[in-house]
C-alpha cells in the first residue's frame, strides 16, 4: 500500500484491490468537541459544576453562621477602620495601641447604637406596631372602595402571604435565628471582636500569608482585588453610615414639623432601615406615612410622604454620590435582585450583607485586568463611528 497527501488529506492505495481510501486528517478526534454542540454542552457542563459549589458553598455556610457572620462583619468593620488605623501607624502609634484605640472605638459605637436603638423602641415599639396597624387596614378599607378594587378573599390571601414570609424559617434563618439565641449571641460577638483585632493588628500580613501560592500576573491580580474589597467595604460602610444618619435626622425633623406622634422611634428606624438600600427607605417612609395617617389624617400623611421622597431624592443625587463616590455605583435592578436572593439565603442579616458582598464581586470584576482595566468580558463595547 502507498501513501501519498494532497492538501491537509491523506490517499492510500491498495494495488492488490486498486482501491484508493481518502482519510480526513485535519480535524482531530477531539474536534466533535469544537463545534456548536460540543461547545454549548461543555458550557453546560461547567455551568452546573460551578452551580454546584456555589450551592454547596452556600449551604456550608448557613451551618455555620455563628462563624461566617462574624467574620464578614469582623472584614467589614476592618475595611471601614482601615483608613484611620493608617493615619496612627504613620504618625508613629505602636501597632498594638492602635489596634487597641481602634477596637474599643468600634466596641463602644457598637454598643452605644444598640443601646439607643433598645432605649428608643423599647417603650414606644409596642405603640408603634399598633400605629402601623391601624394605619394599614385604613388603607386597605380606602382601596377597597376603589372601583377595581380587589375582593376581601385577595386581600386576606396577601396579607397571609407577605405575614407568612416575615414569619418564615428563610425570612428569619441562618444569622437571625443564632442571633435570638443568648448563647449564640454571645459566642458571635465574642468571636467578631478576636477577629476584628487581628484583622485590625495583622491584616495587611494575614492577607500576604494568603497570597502566598500565587506568582507573577496571578499573584498582582490578587493583591488588586484584595485592595479593592478593603477599598469598597470601607467605603460602603462610612457612607452608608452617613447617609443612614442625614436621613434620620431629616425626615424626624419633618416629623417634627409635622407633629406626627413617635417621631423618635420612627427616625431610629428610617436609619437601620437605610442599610438596606432602595427596599429599606421605602418601607420606612411607608411605616411614617402610616402613623401620621391614624394620628394626623390623609392630608398629614400625604405631607409625610413628600417629606420622605424630599430627603431620598437629596440622598440619592447628592449626598450618597459624594460619600460613596463610584465604589457601589450598582444598577438598582442588580441591587433589587441582590436583595431578594441575600433575603431568602439568610433573612434580615442577609439582605444587609447582599449589597456590599455584590459591590465587592462587581469591584474585583473592574480591576481584573489591571488598575481599572474590567476583565475582558465586563469591557464596554467600541461603536465606531458610520
Amino acid at each position: 500500500m502507498s501513501i501519498f497527501r494532497s492538501g491537509p488529506k491523506e490517499v492510500r492505495i491498495d494495488p492488490a484491490n486498486a482501491v484508493s481510501t481518502r482519510i480526513d486528517t485535519s480535524r482531530p478526534p477531539w474536534s466533535l468537541w469544537s463545534d456548536g454542540l460540543g461547545k454549548v454542552s461543555i458550557r453546560s457542563l461547567q455551568i452546573m459544576i460551578v452551580v454546584a459549589i456555589t450551592a454547596g458553598v452556600i449551604w456550608g455556610n448557613q451551618q455555620i453562621t455563628v462563624v461566617t457572620i462574624p467574620l464578614l462583619l469582623a472584614l467589614i468593620f476592618a475595611s471601614a477602620f482601615a483608613p484611620v488605623m493608617t493615619w496612627m501607624r504613620r504618625r508613629g502609634v505602636p501597632s498594638i495601641v492602635a489596634t487597641l484605640a481602634t477596637l474599643l472605638s468600634i466596641v463602644v459605637l457598637l454598643g452605644g447604637a444598640g443601646w439607643l436603638i433598645v432605649w428608643a423602641v423599647r417603650d414606644q415599639w409596642d405603640e408603634l406596631y399598633a400605629q402601623a396597624e391601624s394605619g394599614f387596614q385604613e388603607l386597605l378599607a380606602w382601596v377597597q372602595t376603589l372601583p377595581i378594587a380587589p375582593d376581601q378573599a385577595q386581600l386576606d390571601e396577601w396579607t397571609e402571604t407577605v405575614i407568612g414570609f416575615v414569619t418564615s424559617a428563610q425570612f428569619g434563618s441562618g444569622a437571625l435565628a443564632g442571633v435570638g439565641a443568648v448563647a449564640n449571641f454571645v459566642t458571635g460577638f465574642v468571636l467578631l471582636v478576636v477577629i476584628l483585632f487581628f484583622f485590625l493588628k495583622d491584616g495587611p500580613q494575614l492577607w500576604e500569608f494568603l497570597l502566598r501560592p500565587f506568582r507573577g500576573e496571578n499573584y498582582a491580580r490578587a493583591r488588586r482585588v484584595g485592595d479593592k474589597t478593603v477599598t469598597t467595604l470601607g467605603s460602603y460602610v462610612r457612607g452608608t453610615a452617613g447617609v443612614a444618619l442625614v436621613d434620620a435626622v431629616g425626615i424626624m425633623i419633618g416629623l417634627l414639623i409635622l407633629q406626627v406622634p413617635l417621631w423618635f422611634p420612627l427616625g431610629v428606624l428610617v436609619f437601620l432601615l437605610a442599610f438596606i438600600p432602595i427596599v429599606g427607605a421605602t418601607v420606612a417612609g411607608f411605616v411614617a406615612a402610616l402613623v401620621a395617617l391614624v394620628a394626623n389624617g390623609w392630608v398629614n400623611a400625604l405631607f409625610v410622604v413628600g417629606v420622605v421622597v424630599l430627603v431620598n431624592q437629596l440622598e440619592g443625587n447628592f449626598l450618597q454620590p459624594f460619600l460613596m463616590g463610584r465604589s457601589m455605583k450598582l444598577h438598582s435592578f442588580v441591587i433589587l435582585i441582590a436583595l431578594t436572593i441575600g433575603t431568602v439565603l439568610g433573612g434580615i442579616v442577609g439582605a444587609v450583607l447582599a449589597v456590599p458582598l455584590t459591590a465587592v464581586v462587581w469591584g474585583a470584576i473592574q480591576v481584573w485586568d489591571g488598575p481599572d482595566r474590567p476583565a475582558r468580558w465586563a469591557r464596554r463595547k467600541r461603536v465606531e463611528a458610520t
